[in-house]
């Protein structure tokens, strides 16, 4: 092939790129949809042309290009790994694990229900078997929402909803390509099917063998990329042959699912990545990935709808019925999953509930696209197919995409608009109107002082100002007029309004890196759930999703077990070093943000509402002081270290903003300037360096400030420190039932229990021990010990304790003090 040509052709389809977004923008159509016309009118335009008598004047490299040789590798191998690695890369993942069960049911579930729905619907009518019926049901399953979505964000769609959208497109095309690629063993000619058994064993294989391959090529590409820190050109080259790799490996070394391998490399640089690379490396990785994913989406739109003339050449009256057959099918599964199973997930809490005009929404948005056009020609072009199975995919997988895009897409705008979803609601509407009131007073002050300033002509000032008047009254006009919106109404839009000023400030406080790029992931996602949960549930929404944020969480309860039950403590210091400075920073931002209720939400709200609301704020920061104190009173002295690294990053990044001041004011030339700069990231590379947390130095801390233990000599404490143990306990925690053997004393470092002993309770906490006595009395515990908090004890056996008691004057008096509240009496002469 001529190259010249080649790159000649490559440029004519950039410019139709190009000219296709305006085009979609003007006509109100989905981007895809535009693309797909454009493509087959292209394609239509080139078989035309090559039979006509013009072709015999072409040389032989363009009658070449007319015929379009475009092959399914090139989908599958160039454009396909681009799309799924960019998608798994910019989900906000930690987000997607709150709804993972409608994600999953709306891609997996919906998939193999569709398949086999499809399958099932066809097989009456058609001449190929039921296994190739069941191909074509998976290629057909594998849907495009990228319309949908943008059509959900241009109207303001809940997030929680379009966020399960983005997760279906995801999983729904690395589920629906590996059904393919298994259905497609049974329909190849000269290979023997393969029974039950190879396919309950193989199929299970191939998802886990994508996994496993995905993992540890995203894991080695990170560590590479950790090697190479100073060379971010390096870092995003290798970022680029990632995907690529993890593919070819999978599917050619491995024979397993390519499809599924680069999916789960894409979310593994996505969760290990922010916190691996430098911030400003990743922003730039994430946007360069953002860009290729559009040329390679919008490439493989064209060039597959290039083939639809060619797909479709033979098509008769019968295939069109057989596409409606389809058609219903497709529908009626994705309806199944949307009226059916989805609503039943939402009463048993598995799922948000999705009011039904978006759930017709999601189902009229069911487009399908280039990739069912790829699997389609990958089936045309297998030599193992019968010739027969290839006309018929080929016809009905094309002649169903085009379907959903010229019918389904074009009206989906319309359909939007008849369901009424994209209409302000009543409450925004009225606010809208207060806003605008508003934001024109502020206006109106501005321009008068910058006239002031410059001097300006006052008749000219004098006239412009009577015309804003106007447009100002009439705006005070309607916000008087408007419906009154209730106090409960005006705090929850206060606190939405909080919510996304805190995001904002989470946001300015990462770019000038006084939050790490470990935190600023999940600090985003503590605040989206907190806007959610505050739309729907008002105040209450706000103070439950506050507090969980400051919760622990599955992650850290499971690393707790591994510090307590085998011994493993590197995950448990590495959350709570997280925790340490995502509470730091949490309680400056939410100091900060007073300023932002007694400024703009006061001017629309009114005082009382911003009282309100500096009250519901003021309570989020005591309880974020709270959760600081305990993690101060569990590892004293750590906390210190983390607020000197918080200083010496606030102050470095203070230093960077004085010296791009000074070079911006030509004070400083550019060599001075870059040497400044340098020298700065030197010395912010070290203060990135967090302190490490040694769970086994903070025991020894403790020890040192446990009252009982304050008499010892150092030396003694540290035998001490080696003999206890440490637990990390949670609330509703049982520590001690009763009935159990006496084996261990436990002394609270941290946190409170109750001791319930025939009804009667008892608290404890720091400094008390509890557990002692039934040791002493060598008698079974009468009492059941249970945390009301989270906590650090410090565990000694029997024989430890005794050795301990004997030698330990205060400890002594302390036992016989909790002996006397207990009402039993002890002889520790004769016990120890």
């Amino acid at each position: 092939m001529n190259i010249v040509l080649l790159v000649a052709v490559m440029a004519c389809l950039f410019i139709v790129i190009a000219a296709c977004e305006p085009i979609a923008a003007r006509l109100r159509l989905p981007f895809s949809v535009v693309l797909a016309v454009v493509g087959a009118m292209l394609g239509t335009g080139a078989l035309l042309l090559q039979g006509s008598e013009l072709s015999q004047r072409f040389p032989p490299e363009a009658l070449e290009m007319l015929s379009l040789p475009i092959r399914s590798s090139v989908f599958l191998y160039m454009f396909l790994p681009t799309l799924l690695f960019q998608v798994a890369l910019s989900l906000n993942l930690r987000r997607m694990f709150d709804d993972w069960v409608p994600i999953l049911v709306m891609a997996v579930a919906a998939v193999v229900a569709s398949t086999v729905l499809i399958g099932t619907a066809l097989s009456p009518f058609s001449d190929m078997s039921f296994m190739a019926c069941l191909l074509l049901g998976a290629i057909v399953s594998t849907t495009d929402p990228s319309a949908v979505i943008s059509v959900f964000r241009n109207i303001a769609a809940p997030q929680r909803l379009t966020r399960i959208v983005e997760g279906e497109s995801l999983l729904n095309d690395a589920a629906a390509i590996a059904l393919f690629g298994f259905f497609l063993t049974f329909v190849m000619a000269g290979i023997p099917d393969p029974t039950l058994e190879q396919a309950l064993v193989d199929f299970p294989l191939l998802i886990l063998g994508g996994v496993a391959t995905g993992y540890v090529c995203a894991r080695l590409a990170l560590a590479g990329m950790s090697m190479i820190s100073s060379h971010p050109t390096a870092q995003m080259s290798l970022s680029l042959a990632l995907p690529y790799l993890t593919y070819v490996i999978a599917e050619q070394a491995l024979h397993a699912s390519g499809v599924i391998a680069v999916v789960v490399a894409g979310l593994a640089m996505n969760l290990a990545g922010p916190g691996r690379l430098a911030p400003a490396i990743w922003t730039s990785l994430t946007e360069i990935w953002e860009m290729l994913a559009h040329w390679a989406g919008s490439l493989i739109f064209v060039l597959a709808a290039l083939l639809i003339p060619r797909l479709l050449g033979r098509a008769t009256l019968f295939d069109v019925f057989l596409v409606l057959v389809v058609v219903l099918a497709a529908v009626a599964a994705r309806a199944l999953m949307l009226f059916g199973l989805l609503p039943l997930l939402a009463r048993v809490n598995l799922s948000p509930k999705v009011d039904r005009p978006y759930r017709v929404a999601l189902l009229w948005g069911g487009l399908r696209g280039a990739i069912t056009l790829a699997l389609a020609l990958a089936v045309t072009e297998n030599p193992l197919v019968p010739p027969h199975i290839k006309r018929e995919v080929g016809i009905l997988a094309t002649g169903f995409t085009l379907f959903t895009l010229l019918v389904q897409g074009t009206s989906l705008r319309w359909v939007i608009r008849r369901l009424g979803l994209g209409r302000l609601a009543p409450l925004d509407l009225a606010l809208s109107n207060q806003v605008i009131a508003v934001a024109l007073q502020n206006v109106r002050e501005e321009v008068a002082e910058t006239a002031r300033e410059h001097d300006l002509d006052r008749e000219i000032v004098r006239a412009e100002a009577k015309r804003f008047a106007k447009r100002l009254e009439a705006a005070v006009s309607r916000a008087e007029s408007a419906e009154e919106i209730a106090d409960r109404d005006r705090i929850t839009l206060g606190l939405v309004a909080l919510a996304g000023r805190e995001r904002d400030m989470i946001l300015e406080s990462f770019r000038q890196q006084l939050i790490s790029s470990r935190l600023i992931e999940q600090m985003l996602s503590d605040v989206d759930r907190l806007m959610e949960r505050t739309r729907v549930g008002g105040r209450d929404g706000y103070r439950s999703a506050g507090r969980l944020a400051l919760g622990y969480g599955r992650r850290y309860r499971a690393a707790v077990w591994a510090h307590n039950r085998l011994y493993l403590s590197g995950w448990l210091s590495q959350m709570t070093a997280d925790r340490f400075e995502m509470l730091l920073n949490q309680r400056l931002i939410l100091s900060d943000l007073h300023g932002h209720i007694g400024g703009k939400i006061r001017r629309i709200h009114g005082k009382r509402i911003a009282d309100l609301l500096h009250e519901l704020l003021k309570r989020r920061e005591e309880e974020t002081a709270r959760a600081l104190e305990g993690l101060r009173l569990q590892y004293p002295g750590y906390s210190d270290e983390m607020e000197r690294r918080f200083i010496r990053r606030t102050a470095l990044r203070m230093e960077e903003r004085e010296y791009d001041v000074l070079h911006g004011d030509g004070l400083i030339g550019q060599e001075l300037y870059l040497t400044l700069r340098q020298r700065i990231s030197v010395e912010r590379a070290q203060v990135e360096q967090r302190p490490k947390l040694d769970l086994a130095v903070q025991k020894s801390e403790l020890v040192r400030q446990f009252p009982l233990f304050a008499d010892m000599e150092a030396e003694q404490r540290r035998a001490l420190g080696h003999a206890l143990k440490t637990v990390y306990v949670q609330p509703g925690e049982v520590l001690i039932r009763r009935g159990e053997t006496p084996r261990n004393v436990f002394f609270i470092a941290s946190g409170a229990v109750e001791s319930e002993v025939a009804g009667q309770k008892l608290l404890l906490g720091r400094g008390e021990m509890f557990g002692q006595l039934a040791i002493l009395t060598r008698k079974t515990r009468r009492a059941q010990v249970t945390a009301i908090s989270h906590g650090t004890l410090l565990g000694l056996d029997e024989v430890q304790f005794k050795a301990l008691l004997r030698g330990n004057t205060a400890l002594q008096q302390a036992v016989q003090e909790s002996a006397a509240k207990r009402g039993v009496t002890l002889d520790l002469d004769e016990v120890a």
